[in-house]
């Protein structure tokens, strides 16, 4: 076997000495220094107090935000840390105003459904309507002229996934943007599963507005999320874009506690209240492990291996719930075995760590750090958990990580 330059990275990530962590689609493993960088949170605040604000943590969101800009090829102070997706997307609904022609909002049946709860409970109270673009035939993806077929001249958003949770199907950003600016309408991507594992250029796709998390792909820890927004989106969307989904962060001049809200610039505008500062400190170092590997490579590497899992699946006659052409599959390979729940509760059981989704099975998903050794031996212990039945034990129970 060739040598493999990216498992230098192994020993950052303390977890990969004891299990076979296959799980950076839901939870990306914790690199050592963030512990380091978590007692520097616990440090400043024991030691410097209210003090911290003004030397450090009140910047962060937007200091952190510059950090995630390169693996987005974004430019300096366009990108702002939020604590959750669900938020970047309702702060972005809020700002759009849908009273006049232009009342429309495309999704599709397969966005996250957390996504689809906000976007469609505040289009329910602002008046926008809604159209849910079905999946393709395959349930793997959605195709993208059916997505340019909903976008019409009363469009004003469109709120898609770039790459889609359930099956890492990677849409066509490109044509989506190109038609919906055509159409006069603003384009969001959801990006959870692209930023990390897939070479993204917002400027190149010319994209509006695009969110995701570290939580995953970027190793970072739950809490950390980052909102881009293109700095000419006013002119695309013909008016100013002003969130209603805000805080004091957001204003420009916050200290002077003024009851009218007056909206900062760039990155600052699309804050919100007092931020989650431990997630801001526990997110810096995955992110710059993840630059530092180069995303060129850690996508190389993905296209390979998750290669390698659909063949193994293929092998043995499971349905793979993913893409089969490489430029559309993310990095995650989905696939059903019998006693599926079961299988992957053994799995976890054993230090194999996968999670389970209903509808597309075990899903498996390596990342830079993944060696091939462990995606084989994997797939060997569903072998060996289905030939002595060891499933069984867990037959019944209600899993912690579905």
């Amino acid at each position: 076997m060739s040598a493999d330059p990216l498992l230098r990275f192994r020993d950052e990530f303390p977890i990969l000495a004891r299990s076979t962590y296959l799980v950076s689609n839901s939870l990306g493993a914790m690199p050592r220094a963030a512990r380091a960088r978590l007692a520097e949170y616990a440090d400043d605040w024991e030691t410097r107090g209210v003090r911290a604000w003004a030397e450090r943590w009140w910047e962060l969101p937007v200091v952190l935000g510059d950090e995630l800009a390169p693996l987005m090829q974004a430019p300096e102070g366009t990108v702002a840390m939020v604590p959750t997706v669900t938020l970047a997307h309702a702060a972005v609904v809020s700002a759009l105003d849908f009273a006049g022609e232009r009342d429309g909002i495309v999704m599709t049946a397969l966005d996250f459904p957390s996504v689809r709860y906000t976007v469609e409970g505040l289009a329910a109270r602002l008046g926008a309507r809604v159209t849910v673009v079905p999946a393709s035939d395959d349930g793997l993806g959605v195709d993208a002229e059916a997505v340019c077929a909903a976008i019409d001249a009363r469009t004003r958003l469109v709120a898609v996934s770039h790459v889609l949770f359930r099956s890492a199907y990677v849409m066509d950003a490109e044509r989506i943007v190109r038609h919906a600016h055509a159409m006069g309408a603003v384009v969001m991507f959801d990006a959870y599963h692209a930023v990390g594992v897939l070479p993204v250029d917002v400027r190149a796709l010319g994209v509006d507005f695009y969110t995701g998390g570290v939580l995953k792909w970027l190793c970072g820890g739950p809490g950390g999320c980052f909102l881009y927004v293109a700095p000419d989106v006013e002119r695309r969307a013909g008016a100013p874009v002003r969130p209603a989904v805000t805080g004091w962060q957001a204003h420009r001049q916050p200290f002077a506690f003024d009851t009218a809200m007056a909206w900062a610039e760039g990155a600052w505008r699309w804050l919100g209240g007092t931020p989650v500062v431990p997630a801001l400190y526990a997110g810096m170092e995955g992110p710059r492990l993840v630059r530092e590997a180069g995303i060129a490579a850690v996508r190389a590497k993905s296209v390979r291996q998750t290669a390698r899992l659909v063949a193994l699946a293929d092998a043995r006659g499971y349905r793979v719930h993913a893409p089969r052409d490489p430029a559309r599959r993310g990095g995650t390979v989905a696939f059903d075995v019998p006693h599926g729940r079961e299988v992957a509760q053994a799995l976890l059981a054993r230090d194999i760590v996968v999670d389970y989704r209903p509808g597309a099975g075990i899903r498996v998903a390596p990342h830079f750090y993944t060696s091939d050794d462990e995606l084989e031996a994997a797939v060997a212990a569903i072998d060996e958990i289905l030939a002595t039945g060891a499933w069984q034990a867990h037959a019944g129970r209600q899993p912690v990580v579905t």
